[in-house]
C-alpha cells in the first residue's frame, strides 16, 4: 500500500497562500467600496459597528451607545441610552411624550436624522403643543424585540403615547446570533457571500418573495404566536399605566399598486381590533405610486427614502394627533 505523504510545510504555504488572499482581497475590496454603496456592505458595518448583545433573549440586540458613524451614506448616531435621537431626562418633562418603536425603518436607514419620518412628525406635533418623540428603532427587529425592549428601557420615560410601526417581516421569529458573526468584520467575505446569495436565489428555485413572508402568518408559525403574544402584553401595560397606544403598518415598497400582503396585513388589523388597539394600515395610501423605486433608498435596497417618510409623516399625521387633541 503506498502511502501519500503530505508535508506539513506544504500546508503552511497552503494556509498563508490563502491568509495573503484574503488579505489582499480585504485590502482591495475595501478601496473598491470607497466610492461606492452596498447595502448588504453597509447593513453589515452598521451591525458590527452600532449593535451590542442583550442579556435578554427576547430582545438579542440593542444599539450601543454614543455610536457615531455614516452607513449607507447617511450620518448615524446614537445618544447615552442607544437610541437614533436627542438627549432626553427620564420622568415626565412637561412636555407631551411619545415613544416610536420599530425596526430600520423606524430607525430611519438610509436617512439623515433630519428627514426621518419620527422628526418631521415631532415638529408637526409640535405645533399643536409641546412634543418630544423618542426613536427606539433599531435596525433587525421584530415585534417582540420592540414590546420588550420598550418594557426594558421605555417605561423609564413615563410616555403619555406609543405607536408601534408594524412591517411585512415583523413575525418572523427573534433571530439568534450566528457563531460566525465575526465573519461581519470581512467586507470581502461579506461583499462574495452575499453574490452567491443572489446568483442562488436567481438560478435555484426556492420559496418566493410572497410566499415567504405570507408563510410566516400561518397559525402555526412560532413567530406570529410571538407576535400575538407581545401586542397582547403591550396593550396591557399601556392600559395599566394610561399610555395611549397606537399602530400603524408600513408598506413593503416593492409592490404597491398590487399590494400582495393584502390578506396578511388584514389579519394583523384584525388582531389588532380584537385587543382594542387604534391602528392604520398606510398601504392604501401609496397605490398611486407608478414607480416604487422612487420611494427606495437605493436601487439595492428598498427601505423608505427621504420622500417615503414624507409621505408616512403626512399620512399618519392625523390619526397620532388625536391624543394630543384631545379626540382619543
Amino acid at each position: 500500500m503506498i502511502k501519500i505523504r503530505f508535508p506539513f510545510k506544504y500546508l503552511l504555504v497552503v494556509v498563508f497562500s490563502i491568509l495573503i488572499f484574503l488579505l489582499v482581497g480585504e485590502v482591495l475590496i475595501r478601496l473598491y467600496l470607497h466610492s461606492r454603496i452596498i447595502y448588504d456592505i453597509e447593513m453589515s458595518r452598521y451591525s458590527m459597528a452600532a449593535k451590542a448583545d442583550s442579556p435578554n433573549s427576547k430582545i438579542e440586540h440593542v444599539h450601543k451607545p454614543n455610536v457615531r458613524g455614516k452607513f449607507m451614506g447617511v450620518h448615524l448616531r446614537t445618544n447615552s441610552d442607544g437610541l437614533r435621537d436627542d438627549e432626553y431626562p427620564v420622568g415626565k418633562t412637561g412636555k407631551y411624550r411619545i415613544i416610536f418603536l420599530g425596526d430600520s425603518l423606524t430607525l430611519g436607514w438610509g436617512v439623515e436624522e433630519k428627514d426621518t419620518f419620527e422628526k418631521i412628525l415631532e415638529s408637526k406635533l409640535n405645533q399643536i403643543r409641546p412634543t418630544e418623540i423618542l426613536n427606539f428603532g433599531i435596525g433587525n427587529f421584530n415585534t417582540e424585540q420592540e414590546v420588550n425592549l420598550f418594557l426594558e428601557k421605555g417605561l423609564k420615560y413615563e410616555p403619555d403615547q406609543a405607536v408601534l410601526f408594524y412591517f411585512i417581516n415583523d413575525a418572523e421569529p427573534t433571530p439568534k446570533k450566528s457563531k460566525l458573526w465575526f465573519l461581519g468584520y470581512s467586507q470581502i467575505i461579506t461583499f462574495y457571500w452575499s453574490r452567491m446569495h443572489a446568483v442562488i436565489n436567481r438560478f435555484v428555485p426556492s420559496t418566493s418573495f410572497g410566499g415567504y413572508y405570507s408563510n410566516l402568518y400561518r397559525e402555526d408559525q412560532p413567530g406570529w404566536t410571538q407576535t400575538m403574544e407581545s401586542f397582547s402584553a403591550l396593550k396591557k401595560i399601556c392600559a395599566e399605566r394610561s399610555i395611549k397606544l397606537q399602530v400603524v403598518l408600513l408598506p413593503e415598497l416593492h409592490y404597491l399598486k398590487e399590494y400582495p400582503f393584502k390578506k396578511e396585513y388584514q389579519q394583523v388589523s384584525a388582531l389588532l381590533a380584537a385587543l382594542g388597539i387604534e391602528h392604520l394600515d398606510l398601504t392604501p395610501f401609496f397605490k398611486n405610486i407608478e414607480n416604487p423605486m422612487e420611494l427606495w433608498v437605493a436601487k439595492d435596497d428598498a427601505h423608505p427614502n427621504a420622500k417615503a417618510h414624507r409621505l408616512i409623516a403626512e399620512d399618519s399625521f392625523d390619526m397620532l394627533s388625536k391624543p394630543l387633541q384631545g379626540k382619543a
